[in-house]
């Protein structure tokens, strides 16, 4: 029989502060439950057990004495293996980090997360260096989307998607360059959040874009988010990137609705990406809902995809360049095949190429901002519809559909994405509600009112859960 998923953030809080629910006990539930479905999901690439049961002693001895430090402590927890953990391997699924390359120090955000007293499960499964593709061989296998196998799990914070999704743990840490924490989110049916550019450190999380890296959390509900958030929003002032801007209390207005509130639908930039007939729908539904709601939608205006594709992947293609290229000079061979193409088309692209799409970056968060100055966030489709099949998934060097996320990267403004519905296929279907820069707290209000008035979020997949 497979071991029951772990409790969202907020139920194990809940039940650990009445004293219903111990650490110790929480920690051996999610262990038991990735050895059943782990063999299966290959979510996870290093699993700190031993760690794991020590920490979770520890901080059952803390709570116990009074000394509790927060709704997290005691509460387990994943990294995408890009994230350093003391002691742990940083791989970034690679043969050129490779198992022996072990963290010396904790990421800013994993030191946030072990003050806090939650408690490290291990790493996660994901692209090569987030950048390469499912199906690429590499050291380590790809994960599963919980739905259903044969179908893309999203990426590149894959494994954690598929931790989350599985019930294996409430929350994980995932980055986001294009989308790589929202599509995950998106095709296994949970949330995922992308904050604003500078708002949650990268110091020790393993570069892919200076320019346009985001770390962040993934959740089985909002409030989970939001909770995380809590922990996550501090300035830190040796990541060159952060921002020294007051994060406020991301749960204080959660539950304050959507009343009066004016949000844009981007319905013309979705309709030119081709959404499938679903997705489409689960968009009409969610706009129907949100007035429902009280919330005010009226259609808007982005900048085309061609122009954010054009800034965003100049970008990205030169600066992840920058970064790999020594290895590539000196060890090709230990990189899967699509990572290494896509990364050295960055060999291509020019000081005067670069130098444009800055320009064209600032532009376009100029055109975005200047939307957001008459809405309070937008609303979008994150992917055409449900996962592709694994066997449709485009893993050439330049991809001819370029994920619909990737334009909040460029611009830098807090973008979510969560549960809509389902498709033909049986497998989820997902909105993107964004907003303005540094305004996490209304992005998160919004998701919450509308996750709140579905039922979306309490499906679970049917072979993962049992």
């Amino acid at each position: 029989m497979i071991p029951a998923p772990v409790p969202s953030l907020a139920e194990a809080a809940a039940a650990i502060a009445e004293g219903s629910l111990s650490p110790v006990a929480l920690t051996e539930q999610a262990l038991a439950r990735i050895a059943a479905l782990e063999p299966s999901l290959n979510a996870f690439i290093t699993l700190a057990a031993d760690r794991a049961r020590a920490s979770a002693a520890a901080a059952e001895t803390e709570i116990r004495a009074g000394r509790r430090r927060g709704p997290l402590h005691g509460i387990p927890y994943a990294l995408k293996d890009i994230y350093d953990a003391a002691g742990l391997p940083t791989t970034a699924h690679s043969r050129v980090l490779g198992a022996d390359n072990l963290a010396q120090t904790d990421a800013a955000t994993t030191a946030l997360l072990e003050a806090a007293g939650m408690v490290l499960l291990g790493k996660l499964a994901t692209h090569e260096f987030a950048r390469g593709g499912p199906t690429d061989p590499l050291a380590w296998p790809a994960a599963k989307n919980v739905w259903n196998p044969a179908h893309f799990a999203g990426g590149s914070s894959s494994g954690s998607g598929t931790a989350v999704a599985s019930g294996m743990v409430a929350m994980a840490m995932g980055s986001d360059t294009g989308g790589s924490i929202r599509l995950p989110a998106a095709f296994q049916g949970i949330v995922g959040l992308k904050p604003s550019y500078g708002r949650v450190s990268r110091r020790g999380v393993v570069p892919l874009s200076f320019g346009m890296d985001h770390t962040g959390p993934l959740t089985r509900t909002v409030e989970d988010c939001a909770m995380a958030m809590q922990v996550l929003a501090v300035h830190d002032p040796l990541d060159p990137g952060s921002a020294d801007r007051p994060a406020g209390d991301y749960l204080a207005g959660l539950r304050a609705g959507v009343q009066g509130l004016t949000i844009g639908w981007a319905r013309a930039f979705d309709e030119a990406a081709g959404l499938s007939p679903d997705q489409q729908a689960a968009m009409a539904e969610a706009v129907r809902v949100l007035r429902g709601l009280g919330a005010r939608v009226v259609e808007i205006a982005l900048p085309s995809m061609r122009r954010f594709e054009a800034a965003t992947w100049t970008i990205i293609h030169a600066e992840s360049f920058a970064i790999h290229q020594d290895h590539l000079r000196r060890t090709p061979e230990l990189y899967g095949r699509v990572t290494r193409e896509r990364i050295q088309l960055g060999a291509f692209v020019t000081g005067p190429h670069y130098v444009q799409a800055q320009r064209l970056r600032r532009m376009l968060t100029q055109e975005v901002d200047a939307v957001l100055a008459r809405c309070d966030a937008i609303l979008c489709a994150p992917a055409a519809g449900e996962a592709p099949a694994l066997a449709q998934v485009d893993e050439g060097p330049w991809r001819r559909q370029q994920p619909l996320t990737a334009p909040f990267n460029c611009t830098g403004h807090p973008a979510i994405c969560l549960p809509a519905g389902f498709g033909a296929q049986g497998l989820p279907l997902s909105v993107q509600i964004a907003g303005r820069a540094f305004d996490e707290a209304t992005v998160l209000r919004i998701a919450h009112a509308f996750e709140q008035a579905t039922e979306w979020h309490t499906r679970r997949p049917p072979e993962a859960w049992g």
